[in-house]
């Protein structure tokens, strides 16, 4: 979910398009935008997730998976997107497996079948995915010992940015509740576009065994890092 004020700014030779608008619940909107090929879905003048970049959303996917003692298992994603993380989990898990995306936008989810059907592919008509129109954290409260990894992508690091509700996902209560819903050895993957000093410490205080990892913002990249957070349940 990186972050780039008025990304089509250094390119005019294309016009930017406004294709449709998202209500957040609990207020604020989406904005999906078309320049030429490329799309975006952004909020204000920040761009939420683009369709050029998106190295670091996939590598939430497949260095999650790679962590695991096997691919079989129950994976949940919080946040749709434009579908990269969800490519990169059909990929890494096996077809035993079972994803469930939570997504709290509807609006989100009629583009994945809309304007952005082609960027999507065929990934929603995978027979191992499941869309849930939710709230991921009331997903994650409703579960116990339920999944073998929890992959958020759901704000621009582990704060709430784009909604206040999303510090609930972060904060103290709220790792304990990841913990608490997912089986042992599993794994909570949390994606960030900045370092977030401290946070290593809460998630260690949630009980679990913490290691951060620094991956390309975009393809080619060596000097732009995104951070993920890979938080694995010991007990």
């Amino acid at each position: 979910m990186p972050l780039h004020a008025d990304p089509y700014a250094a390119d005019s030779s294309h016009p930017i398009e406004i294709i449709d608008i998202a209500e957040i619940p609990g207020g604020g909107q989406l904005r999906l935008l078309k320049s030429g090929a490329d799309f975006s879905i952004q909020f204000g003048s920040e761009e939420l997730m683009g369709s050029c970049d998106h190295v670091s959303e996939e590598a939430l996917a497949r260095l999650t998976c790679e962590r695991l003692a096997d691919n079989d298992g129950q994976v949940l994603i919080g946040g749709l997107g434009m579908g990269f993380t969800l490519g990169a989990a059909l990929d890494a898990w096996s077809p035993r497996a079972a994803i469930i995306v939570a997504e709290l936008v509807p609006k989100i989810v009629e583009w994945a079948r809309g304007p952005l059907a082609h960027v999507f592919a065929d990934r929603l008509s995978d027979p191992r995915v499941t869309i849930d129109v939710a709230d991921v954290h009331d997903v994650i409260a409703a579960a116990s010992d339920r999944f073998d990894a929890i992959l958020l992508d759901v704000d621009n690091g582990p704060d709430g940015l784009i909604q206040a509700e999303n510090e609930r996902l972060y904060c103290n209560w709220g790792l304990r509740s990841a913990y608490g819903a997912l089986r042992s050895g599993g794994v909570l993957a949390i994606w960030s576009a900045y370092p977030a000093r401290g946070f290593d410490r809460r998630l260690e205080r949630a009980g679990f065994a913490v290691e951060a990892v620094r991956v390309p913002a975009y393809a080619g990249s060596t000097d732009d890092d995104h951070h993920i957070w890979f938080a694995r349940k010991v007990a």
